[in-house]
Order: C-alpha cells, then sequence, then structure tokens
C-alpha cells in the first residue's frame, strides 16, 4: 500500500519538514504534486518526478528530482516552487494568526504533466503550514502614515 507522508503534518511556513512516500515497487516512477488554494480561492501548485529507490521509497530530501517544477534535491522543493495555475497571481497570506495554508501533497503513477479529475493518486495527505506560533500577539501599528505590525511573543 503507497503511503506519502509530511513530518511534522503541522508546522510554521518558516521550517522545513520531511515528505515521504512508502510502498511502492522498486524504480516506479511517480509524480509528486504539492497543492493549496489561497485565501482569495487562486490555486497553487507544484509538481516533481521521482524515481524510487530500491525500498520503493521516494525521499526529495536525498533524492534528485527527474523534472517537474525543479530538478535536483532540494528537500522543500514542493512547498518553495508552488506556482499559480493564473499568470502574475503571487501566494500571500493575510490572515497570518487565524488559519494556516493547507497543502495537499499527492502521489501519481508515472509521470503525469497534467492531473485530470480521473487520474486518481496514489497517496495523499494534508500539512499545515501557520504564519504565527501559538501564543503569538499581533498588535496593529498606525502612527501618523506608518501602518504596520508588532508580533510578540508568548
Amino acid at each position: 500500500m503507497v503511503e506519502v507522508t509530511v513530518t511534522p503534518q503541522s508546522s510554521l511556513a518558516d521550517r522545513p519538514v520531511r515528505v515521504m512516500v512508502r510502498g511502492l515497487s522498486p524504480s516506479q516512477l511517480v509524480t509528486l504534486r504539492a497543492s493549496l488554494r489561497d485565501e482569495q480561492g487562486e490555486h497553487f501548485q507544484a509538481r516533481a518526478f521521482f524515481r524510487a529507490d530500491g525500498a520503493g521509497e521516494v525521499d526529495p530530501g536525498r533524492q534528485a528530482a527527474l523534472g517537474g517544477s525543479y530538478t535536483g534535491v532540494w528537500p522543500m522543493g514542493l512547498f518553495w516552487f508552488l506556482q499559480p495555475d493564473t499568470l502574475f497571481r503571487r501566494l500571500v497570506k493575510r490572515d497570518v494568526a487565524g488559519s494556516p495554508f493547507l497543502v495537499r501533497l499527492e502521489v501519481f503513477d508515472g509521470q503525469q504533466l497534467l492531473v485530470n479529475p480521473q487520474h486518481q493518486p496514489l497517496a495523499s495527505c494534508e500539512a499545515e503550514r501557520w504564519y504565527t506560533a501559538p501564543g503569538v500577539q499581533r498588535v496593529p501599528i498606525r502612527e501618523g502614515r506608518v501602518r504596520g505590525a508588532l508580533y510578540l511573543p508568548p
């Protein structure tokens, strides 16, 4: 049974996570895809093609992506190379304290350039990427023409 995991499942957006795929056939070619919807409903995604090792595992932290959104060894590549489906959109988090970005990770058999609704993933999971730690207090700043926010630790 194929399984994709992200560890830790919930983390701050600037902290590294480990993505692992297990249960593949040795040397199986797969597509790993990360996707999310931002607060305005825009869809962002990144994909990378990997060949499973002899144990049937894919670890983007030690194996090179063969193509897709990036090539080479990039442990956080699926998160760093997220691109919008609509041109000229930027991935911006407005509500930094209230909710995380939910990043869906999916693994597909073979090399999938475009994922159609009929393509079912072999496995999937979700990662929470938070922009503030629990207990952090946000204080809005408005002084003359200066606007900003002060973040105070717990």
